[in-house]
Formats: structure tokens, sequence, C-alpha cells
């Protein structure tokens, strides 16, 4: 604008010595300032008035299984099993802020640790908390945690017009001693159209459990107890109910690929609500300002005639 300015200031200068006057280019700034004025207003986009739109989610639901049985508590993946998944679970929930996410914890029982929220800070602060104290110390039981997520979705509210929500499954667990057999719990997740992602954590080699002051877990016989990664276990649940079964070792972590796989799980869009949206007038000052354009350049103005 000030090199305009000084265009002007020029034309004039060089205008008077031949008696001419160079003041009609004046009009010509002065169009070019509004026009200039309304493409900055069209750009902020000036609001006025509200319209009712419906607005549309796409999300599915995800549940984190966490095993909390003592064998967790292993140092085979540094610096345990259960604090190492705790804080690769912290950067799985910030991909997922379109989905609802739960936690269940088990072992010997289980219970709902945090309910399916949008609220990834509390959900935040309830894995911050998990340790292996926070479940009765007894054979790991996977069918409690199964049997929660399905009274869940039993007991989940039906949208009118809208297919369930989908579900995905998060397993973190070493696969030891799941007890009891799942098949028929399984089947009926299968039948649900539930996927279980299975994470096993540890190695093959295992560990043994520490206790308390330096010392270790032992048997009846006296001997420390070491605890392996079964995989086994987990590639064959994840299988059974169409999902993917992935690794967190000393040498490799899988949780970038479990992030993808669940990605790859397509939410059903539903109708949330209908909320007052600020409609935005932007066309308005747009569209004259191209006018003024237009006219700027079909009118042409003599400064210094012969």
């Amino acid at each position: 604008m000030g090199l305009y300015v000084g265009y002007a200031l020029r034309t004039r200068r060089l205008a008077l010595p031949l008696r001419q006057k160079g003041w009609p280019l004046g009009w010509k700034l002065g169009l070019r300032l509004l026009y200039f004025a309304l493409l900055l207003v069209a750009l902020l986009g000036p609001a006025y008035g509200v319209t009712q739109q419906p607005v549309r989610t796409a999300g599915k639901d995800v549940w984190l299984l966490v095993d909390l049985s003592r064998s967790m508590n292993a140092t085979d993946v540094v610096p345990t099993r259960l604090q190492k998944a705790r804080a690769e679970l912290t950067t799985l929930i910030g991909r997922f802020q379109a989905d609802r996410i739960g936690l269940i914890v088990f072992a010997a029982d289980a219970f709902v640790h945090c309910p399916l929220t949008y609220d990834q800070g509390a959900l935040q602060i309830f894995i911050n908390t998990l340790q292996t104290g926070l479940v009765p110390v007894g054979p790991t039981d996977l069918a409690a945690p199964l049997d929660l997520v399905l009274a869940r979705l039993k007991a989940a509210p039906a949208v009118a017009g809208a297919p369930p929500r989908a579900t995905a499954l998060v397993l973190i667990s070493d696969g030891e001693d799941f007890g009891e057999s799942l098949e028929p719990t399984l089947r009926e997740l299968t039948r649900s159209g539930v996927r279980l992602f299975a994470m096993g954590v540890g190695t093959l080699e295992g560990s043994r459990l520490p206790r308390i002051a330096g010392r270790y877990l032992r048997d009846a016989q006296g001997r420390d107890v070491v605890t392996k990664l079964a995989p086994l276990a987990l590639r064959r649940l994840a299988e059974q109910t169409n999902g993917q079964y992935f690794e967190l070792t000393d040498r490799r972590n899988e949780f970038p690929l479990l992030v993808n796989a669940l990605n790859r799980v397509e939410g059903q869009a539903q109708q949330v609500r209908t909320v007052a949206v600020a409609d935005n007038r932007y066309r308005y000052p747009l569209l004259l300002a191209l006018v003024l354009l237009l006219l700027d350049i079909l009118v042409t103005v003599k400064i210094i005639r012969p």
C-alpha cells in the first residue's frame, strides 16, 4: 500500500510541469483500498445468524484389557512388563481422539477401571494408577474381562436407525495361565462382531519375579519362579476373533503396528445431536470485492494527456 501511495505522488509530481493534475488517480486508489478491505473481511469469515446442523460421528469403542497378575512385574522388558506397557498405552490413547476408550483390569478377577469415555485426560489418570496390587492374587482368568465386555455390549442403548458401534479389544498380557476354556466366550464375541487384538509382553527366555527387598518369588521346592511369554495362547485368541497378535519384547516394540491395525477398524456412523452453527457470510464481501476489482480492470484513467 505504501508503494502505491508513492506511485500516486510520483505521478502527480510528473504531471505538474505539464500543467496537468494527477488527482484522477485518486479515485482508483480509493476503489482499490475498498476492495482490498473487503477481501480482508471475507478472509476473516464474518458470521451472522445460526443454522441447525446434525453432527455425526464415525467412531468405535476400544476396550483395553490389562493383565495385572504378578507375572507382569517381571523385568525381562525394562523396567517391568507392566510399566513398559503402561507407557505405550499412554501414546496409544492419544491416537484415537474420535473413539471411546475404556479400561478393564484383570487377574484372578476383573473389573472396569474406567468406563468408555472420550475424556483422554481422565483415562490417562487411570492408566497411571495401574499396578499388580489392584486385583486379587490368584490364577489369571481371562474369561472374566471378556464377560464384562459382553455384558456392557448387551446393556448399551441402541440408537434408532443406526447399527451398533464397532468394538475392538486390546489385550495386554504375557499370556500365562488363562485358566478355563474360553471357547464359548470367544464364539459369542465373534458373533457380536468384536475383534480382539493381543499384545504379548515379555520374552521367551523369561525372567524371575522380584519381591520386596530385592528377593525373588520361589515355588514350593524353593526354586526361583521364572515367568515366560506365552505367545501361542495369545495368537490363538486373536485369530479366533479375526484380530491380530503383536509383541512388546526387549528387542521389538510392535505398538505402532497395533495402532495401525486399530485404525483400520471402521467405526459406525451415528447421528449424535443437532447443534447450532454460526453461518459464515464471507460470500457477500467477497462478491462485492470481485465486482469492484472487475470495475478497476475495465475502467482506465489517463493521467498525462498530450
